[in-house]
């Protein structure tokens, strides 16, 4: 697969501009940070609550300002430009979460430190959101490749904060509805038990945490993929 940097990197610039200027998809970006602030005046003190601002960072800023340089290329004209380009398929994507995936690290990191979280390693922890930002980069592409319009992609990543940011909150009914036992699977769930291993040092079970957010990943970006290359015959 033919890959250039020179490439990606026009596509960063460019999305970095339209970021900078659609205020409406930039703003996102505050509200991780002002719902941590909120929960670190409340006293968050189980992980429950303080990987909540975390997974809401990944619908409210990954997914959804994916979702919206996605759809805006396609609301102005200009992602059939774009693929019909000397770009590959890697370039556009790879590209255009370059943005997103810088940006999410540093609001995590932010909420982190607002929330006065310490996590018992670091390096696991660092690992897991980073691949979870690559899957919720991946739902982003998809959310966006289904819509046409930045309202559309707005709308669509409702679903993504609903089951994945706010589906660990759901296992704490499991005992009373046994088939939310299915929400510990979650990246987002995955995630926080991860976290909670960590603190075990139960190894084994570390690998099992970063092995399910990674098939998720797998899936997502496969999925991605699949549309995308659909997209451009169908263009």
């Amino acid at each position: 697969m033919n890959v250039s940097v020179k490439r990606m990197r026009a596509i960063f610039i460019k999305d970095y501009k339209e970021f900078s200027r659609n205020y409406a998809v930039s703003s996102m970006i505050l509200m991780p940070l002002v719902l941590a602030f909120f929960y670190q005046n409340a006293g968050a003190a189980s992980l429950d609550l303080y990987f909540l601002p975390i997974n809401m960072t990944f619908a409210l800023v990954t997914t959804f300002i994916q979702a919206c340089l996605i759809a805006e290329e396609k609301e102005s004209n200009t992602l059939r430009s774009l693929m019909m380009s000397p770009a590959s398929m890697a370039d556009i994507l790879i590209g255009k979460s370059t943005l997103v995936f810088v940006i999410t690290l540093a609001i995590v990191a932010l909420t982190i430190m607002i929330l006065g979280f310490t996590p018992a390693n670091l390096l696991i922890l660092t690992a897991g959101l980073m691949i979870s930002t690559v899957f919720y980069i991946g739902l982003g592409i998809i959310c966006g490749l289904f819509t046409k319009t930045v309202m559309e992609a707005s709308v669509a990543v409702l679903p993504v904060m609903a089951v994945f940011s706010l589906g660990p909150l759901a296992m704490g009914l499991a005992e009373t509805y046994p088939v939310l036992e299915v929400m510990k699977w979650l990246p987002s769930a995955q995630l926080i038990t991860l976290e909670g291993y960590s603190a075990a040092g139960q190894t084994s079970d570390i690998i099992i945490s970063l092995a399910v957010i990674t098939g998720w990943t797998i899936v997502a970006l496969v999925v991605a993929s699949v549309l995308f290359t659909k997209r451009m015959k169908d263009e």
